[in-house]
Parts: C-alpha cells; sequence; structure tokens
C-alpha cells in the first residue's frame, strides 16, 4: 500500500513500511526517530500522521503529530516544495527534527516565505533532542582511564555473575516480555512500556536485532535496535534490565557494542528529552559526538 499524497494525512500504519523504508533508507543523518519501526512504535504517543509529497530530489515523506498539545510537523528525509512548507508552518505549531542536512534549505525558506517574514520566526537548536553517538570500539572495549569506572562495574558483574547470551529471537520473546514486565513494575511508571511491547510482539516483523541475557537460566536484560545512516551507525531504540543484578545495564551495554557488526562504526543511544540525570548518564560514556537536531518556530 502507498503512502496518500499532501494535502491528504493518514495514520501510520503496518502496510506503510516498505515504502517508508525505503524512502528513510539513504538518509545521510542517522536521526534516530527516522525509521519506521520508531515512527510506528511511538505512534499513540505522538499520534503521528503521515503523507509524502514529490520534491526536487524524488518522494518524500511528510510526518505530522502532536506532543503537549501542541502541533508539529518533520520532514525526515527532503523539503517539500516552498508551498507546502509555507502551508505546514502557518498549520502547526512548530517544524520538529530538522536534520542537519536539511538546516540551510530550512533557513533559505524561512529567509524567503513570506509568512516567515511578516513573523517572529526562530531556527533553534533543539539540545533536548540531540541523538548522542558513540564510537562502538569504546562502548565494546571499554578501555583507558576514561572508562574505569565503567569497565569496574562490567568486570564485578562478571565475578558475581555468569551470563548467557543469545540472539532476541521470536521464540525468547516471552523471555524478554518477563523483563519488561519487571522493569515496569521497578519504574512504578509506562516510560516506553507500550512502543517496548509492540516492538517485542512485532520482533519478526519490524526486522529489528537485538540481544537478550540470562543468569542461572532467568532472563535479566534485553537490547534491541536497527541499523542508521547506511548502516555506518547502529541505534539502540529499547535497552531493558533487572536491577537486582547490580552492573547489568553496563555489561549489557559493552556486551551488545561487541556483538555488533565492524561496519557499525557509532552506535546512537538516543536522546536524554531534557532529563538531567539520563543526560549525566550519557555524558559518563564519553560521547564521540551528536546528531544535531533543530526546530523552528514563532
Amino acid at each position: 500500500m502507498e503512502l496518500p499524497c499532501y494535502p491528504e494525512f493518514v495514520p501510520i500504519r503496518l502496510e506503510f513500511q516498505s515504502e517508508i523504508q525505503r524512502l528513510l533508507l539513504n538518509a545521510p543523518d542517522g536521526v534516530s526517530e527516522y525509521t519506521f519501526s520508531n515512527l510506528y512504535l511511538f505512534r499513540r504517543k505522538y499520534a503521528y500522521m503521515v503523507s509524502a509529497t514529490e520534491t526536487s530530489a524524488g518522494r518524500a515523506l511528510i510526518v505530522c503529530g502532536e506532543k503537549d498539545g501542541k502541533k508539529f510537523f518533520e520532514t525526515p528525509c527532503a523539503l517539500p516544495p516552498d508551498r507546502i512548507l509555507s502551508v505546514l508552518f502557518q498549520n502547526h505549531d512548530y517544524w520538529k527534527g530538522i536534520p542537519a542536512s536539511l538546516l540551510e534549505g530550512a533557513k533559505t525558506f524561512c529567509g524567503q516565505d513570506e509568512f516567515c517574514r511578516r513573523n517572529s520566526v526562530e531556527i533553534i537548536e533543539d539540545r533536548d533532542n540531540f541523538d548522542y553517538l558513540y564510537n562502538r570500539t569504546d562502548l565494546a572495549e571499554l578501555s583507558g582511564k576514561k572508562f574505569h569506572k565503567k569497565r569496574n562495574l562490567v568486570n564485578a558483574f562478571l565475578n558475581s555473575y555468569v551470563p548467557q547470551v543469545f540472539p532476541l529471537t521470536q521464540d525468547r520473546v516471552p523471555d524478554a516480555m518477563k523483563v519488561l514486565s519487571h522493569w515496569r513494575k521497578d519504574k512504578g511508571e509506562d516510560g516506553d512500556y507500550l512502543a517496548s511491547k509492540d516492538a517485542l510482539e512485532l520482533l519478526s516483523i519490524l526486522g529489528m536485532t537485538g540481544n537478550i541475557y540470562y543468569i542461572n537460566g532467568r532472563p535479566v536484560g534485553w537490547s534491541m535496535g536497527e541499523g542508521l545512516a547506511r548502516n555506518t551507525m547502529f541505534a539502540v531504540h529499547f535497552e531493558k534490565g533487572i536491577d537486582d543484578y547490580k552492573g547489568v545495564y553496563q555489561y549489557i551495554n559493552q556486551e551488545f557494542a561487541a556483538s555488533l557488526p565492524e561496519n557499525f562504526v557509532l552506535i546512537n543511544r538516543e536522546q536524554d528529552l531534557g532529563d538531567e540525570g539520563l543526560r549525566q548518564a550519557k555524558m559518563t560514556y564519553r560521547p564521540a559526538g551528536f546528531v544535531y537536531k533543530y526546530i523552528m518556530r514563532r
């Protein structure tokens, strides 16, 4: 099934998987949200609607959604014609997730569009949504003084337990669900529970890959993600563990990075969403850089 043409928008559906994947395949920036899996799994949280239009670079995807009562739109892989951009911008509260590769085009549009000239419009860095990038070898090896605390936690975990690692396949989904339910109970909130549950239930359809971890036959954690940026980058979308086992997250982080093929030079561990605790935790792993994203708003 093909995407509808702008101005028609419809809720994102599994039937659009093939076309959306094809449109996003060569997106160079590695924005973690811009995969079919991520858009579909968070469809409820952001009420995603999708459409497509023709551009000078070919067919392009347009995504609309809502967050905190504000309407936004996104242009993941190419800029629609200016006349469409102008209507979208006037009908939404802001233009979200502008990747670095489209920034100059967005600035040019902003400078030429009559509505933008008549209103106070700004394009700003969306720091809370920058994706954190790490060298895969840094996370896999944890070598050097800068990682000694992480390495000590992993070593202490391995001294206390003898974990078993298996690919996260369909037959192991029930065990991963047990970990997810335990995680939800420990956190006392849903967080991304529904998206994680969908990801497991649709494992064979969405095509993401991951590992699952056991101690004495008990599932204690799992991790899952997919390739980005022409398979030079791997995005870790979900990582769940049971906190009863001290060091389990540091171990999963290190082991999963080590298990990835060498063509994945960078690991994208997504954004911190402005959470100071999460930001500090992500910074302790010494990011090699960020995937920059921008917002255009009135």
